[in-house]
């Protein structure tokens, strides 16, 4: 087991199979929780950021979607901020 804290998303896609989140306001208050699931956890996570990822069918490398765009409407509606494949 490690630990590992980075701002990389496609490197924490890469490594990990469960995930910590931190929100809170920086060098004020913060509030850790998880562990969670990569899905669960990146949910939470875009969900604050109001943003989805998709995963890009040539290259499998976790992409932003565009905002308001048909599969970002469709993940939001779905409740699924994160891919699953």
């Amino acid at each position: 087991s490690s630990l590992v804290i980075d701002h990389d998303l496609l490197f924490i896609d890469y490594l990990s199979d469960r995930v910590c989140v931190c929100a809170g306001e920086p060098a004020v208050s913060g509030n850790l929780q998880g562990p969670f699931s990569m899905e669960n956890g990146m949910n939470l996570f875009l969900k604050d950021l109001g943003i989805t990822f998709r995963r890009d069918t040539e290259s499998h490398r976790p992409r932003a979607n565009d905002p308001d765009s048909q599969m970002d409407k469709k993940q939001k509606s779905e409740g699924n901020l994160y891919y699953t494949g």
